[in-house]
């Protein structure tokens, strides 16, 4: 009786050393790359994972989307302006297998990728074009990034440049310049305008000059527009046409007198 009991001891003490070894639950986002004697077997999951006591050992690779941050590289650009970028890589492992195999840490290897990317790709770019066509170069960054990547069954899906920093005198040399531009485009307005109103203004006068009773009605317009303001002065344009007849008289009274 002593003799069973120890047995089943040993037994139940072997199973708790055993098990541990034998049965691995991997999640529904996981797979577990299993190594037999240090050899590659098989790619298991999710669930239950049986395996051969002191003889397999597994990997366990999360599928799940990765968001990795870009430490903020220093570059110059190819119009020799040094700036400093960072962004943010989301990608996400196809093939657990090629993850585990082919690279000894998946996730560090794809960050300095893509810091030597994001420098290369600067550096390649002149500063408009890096913050104009932004979208342009985050689309290059993934290209890159995923074709390197690639052999290590891993999918890049979207890169984003977060901040560019410009050097404090850069700054105040685009601000200049974008006040400058601003003065151009207002000069150039106000030209335009001044080229419209000069335009209606020819127009009117040879309106004017066709039917002379327009002018009247003009001095008429002037007046009502300047009795609307509360004015202590008060200015009454002369019609031209009264002027003209007294001049024309007096032309006649002087020309009768040289006559005489």
């Amino acid at each position: 009786m002593g003799t069973a009991i120890w047995v089943i001891i040993v037994v139940v003490a072997v199973l708790v050393l055993i098990l541990p070894q034998a049965v691995r639950i991997v999640k529904e986002y996981e797979r577990a790359v299993i190594l037999r004697l240090g050899r590659y077997v098989g790619t298991r999951g999710p669930g239950w994972v049986w395996m051969i006591p002191f003889l397999e050992r597994p990997s366990i690779v999360d599928l799940r989307t990765i968001t990795l941050d870009v430490p903020t590289q220093e570059a110059i650009t190819k119009d020799t302006v040094t700036i400093r970028a960072n962004a943010v890589v989301f990608f996400r492992v196809l093939e657990p297998e090629k993850a585990v195999l082919e690279v000894e840490d998946y996730i560090r290897a794809t960050s300095q990728i893509a810091q030597t990317t994001l420098r290369s790709i600067i550096g390649q770019s002149e500063l408009d074009e890096v913050l104009a066509n932004r979208e342009k170069i985050n689309q290059t960054l993934a290209k890159i990034i995923d074709e390197s990547t690639d052999p290590w069954g891993i999918k890049v899906s979207v890169v984003e440049m977060k901040e560019i920093e410009l050097p404090e005198t850069m700054k105040r040399a685009m601000a200049a310049q974008a006040e400058a531009e601003r003065e151009k485009r207002a000069k150039l307005i106000h030209a335009d305008g001044e080229y419209a109103a000069s335009k209606k203004l020819a127009e009117a006068g040879h309106v004017i000059a066709a039917e002379p009773t327009a002018l009247q009605l003009r001095y008429l317009s002037t007046l009502t527009e300047v009795a609307s303001e509360k004015n202590s002065t008060l200015i009454f344009p002369i019609p031209i046409d009264l002027i003209s007849t007294f001049m024309d008289y007096m032309k006649k009274n002087q020309s009768s007198k040289k006559a005489e």
